[in-house]
């Protein structure tokens, strides 16, 4: 008896009471697989398909009675787990989509939109959100000026104060020159009896 081993294991665990019992997890990928093989055209009996993968009869059962069950047919399957509503993508994943979307033809957009698990009008949604978004003007938040910027005010402040006082000064010494050379000296005009 050959087993098909081409189906993938999450892990197996030894249990801890019994030395020769093995517990094997298999991941949904796995199991999705094995339902898809016992449904559908050509579809094998779940005794046919224990015989080949070595599950027993009664654990395929079960994972087609849960398939079949509504909450089996919600319940994500495969690697990426698709999404059921809009509140669970973010946003850096929308824009995956709606880049990988980007010029696909008809058939080819289909088969995106399936994968992803998607209805059409929630990609031009996405993509409606997207452009408003990036013709949007980008708001900077006001901040308050840092206290090293504040500082840098203060002392150009002061500094300008300091440079209309040094001119002015200035210009009364270039008055007080011109007004001794018009005028001439102080001592000039003494009173020549109080020279003795």
């Amino acid at each position: 008896m050959s087993h098909d081993r081409s189906f993938y294991f999450d892990d197996v665990i030894t249990s801890g009471g019994w030395e020769d019992f093995t517990v094997v997890r298999f991941n949904d990928a796995f199991r999705a697989r094995a339902v898809q093989r016992m449904v559908g055209p050509g579809a094998v009996s779940a005794n046919r398909l224990s015989a080949a993968v070595g599950v027993s009869q009664a654990t395929l059962s079960r994972w087609l009675r849960d398939a079949r069950s509504v909450h089996g047919m919600t319940k994500s399957s495969g690697p990426k787990g698709k999404r059921q509503t809009n509140a669970q993508w973010t946003g850096a994943e929308k824009l995956r989509v709606v880049m990988a979307a980007q010029g696909l033809s008809e058939t080819e957009l289909g088969a995106l939109l399936r994968r992803e698990g998607l209805h059409e009008a929630q990609l031009i949604d996405w993509r409606m959100a997207a452009v408003a978004a990036l013709e949007a003007p980008v708001k900077r938040p006001s901040q308050a000026p840092s206290a090293d910027a504040r500082r840098n005010k203060e002392l150009e402040r002061e500094l300008r104060r300091k440079d209309k006082a040094l001119a002015e000064t200035a210009a009364l010494l270039v008055l007080k020159k011109k007004v001794q050379a018009i005028w001439g000296d102080e001592d000039d005009f003494t009173d020549p009896r109080s020279a003795r």
